[in-house]
């Protein structure tokens, strides 16, 4: 009983984190608009590093270890530096819709990774309704007809996979870290290469802004950089990375509600009848049965 509820509280967490993550992109879509790629891809990280440092500084946080160090470099290409510069580098010529159906296909990523980072075995189970999800996405995509593969495709893509990696392996660091400060000390490691480049895309125009666009960059900062990824990894650490992986699936879905509502992109009767078939692959995976690899004992 005791394990279900943790289970639960995992998926719970998991499910602050997807909601959080939704709005990245149509916040992205905002700001990159007044900003630029640079400054919204890197600059949320350097703001999002003053807010860490001083958590890390009154907590008094111990330094990872040599050997975590290596795992948290993979976290902070990923989450911290490929993910956020892909996606808005993409976001300048592609619709929000576009990208949520394309990051679709981030939780088998994320799933696969896990089996070679943290040695979880998903079940046949598993495995059915993740293909029954990607192929609703799939589907879905093909029926909206988003035309020729473009280099802002490509860019997503390669976005979904670095990030799947980072997830899994941020997970498996979560249980020697802790949650919130696997992403914490990436942010660390990765802000003091941004600072520069950063500051050369910086100019005074950007000091005119509406008021939209720097909500959109303050919650990319300090939301979608920081806190969605603390209740992120602390779901997955509690609840299985495969398993919590399987909520990612509702993303795209929030992603359109909410560019449906902030952006105007419109929504259609198909868009939903998908949500739900996605929905129903999500309930299905997650009560499907994930098992951990066994070390083989050493010989004498």
């Amino acid at each position: 009983m005791q394990k279900e509820t943790s289970e639960k509280f995992g998926l719970l967490l998991g499910l602050v984190g997807v909601i959080c993550f939704s709005l990245t992109l149509p916040s992205t879509s905002i700001a990159v608009e007044y900003f630029g790629t640079t400054v919204v891809g890197l600059g949320r990280t350097v703001v999002a590093a003053i807010l860490v440092a001083l958590v890390l500084i009154i907590r008094k946080e111990k330094r990872p270890s040599p050997q975590q160090f290596k795992s948290l470099l993979i976290v902070a290409v990923g989450a911290v530096l490929g993910f956020p510069l892909l996606t808005t580098w993409a976001m300048e010529s592609l619709p929000v819709s576009h990208g949520a159906v394309e990051l679709a296909l981030l939780p088998l990523a994320t799933a696969g990774f896990a089996m070679l980072r943290a040695s979880e075995i998903p079940s046949l189970k598993f495995w059915i309704s993740s293909i029954i999800g990607c192929l609703a996405v799939i589907m879905y995509a093909l029926h909206i007809g988003f035309g020729q593969l473009q280099f802002a495709d490509l860019a997503l893509l390669a976005a979904m996979f670095i990030l799947g990696l980072s997830y899994a392996e941020g997970g498996r660091l979560t249980k020697e870290l802790g949650s919130w400060q696997v992403i914490a000390w990436a942010i660390i490691i990765g802000a003091p290469f941004f600072i520069i480049p950063v500051g050369l895309n910086l100019t005074t125009e950007m000091l005119h802004a509406p008021l939209q666009a720097w909500i959109s960059f303050i919650y990319l900062a300090v939301v979608s950089q920081f806190l969605a990824y603390v209740a992120w990894y602390s779901g997955m650490a509690i609840g299985g990375i495969a398993r919590v992986s399987q909520i990612q699936y509702l993303q795209p879905f929030l992603m359109i509600l909410f560019a449906t509502i902030f952006l105007d992109e419109s929504i259609t009767l198909f868009t939903l009848v998908t949500a739900v078939i996605v929905l129903f692959s999500v309930i299905i995976g997650k009560n499907a049965p994930v098992t951990k690899k066994r070390s083989v004992p050493e010989k004498n």
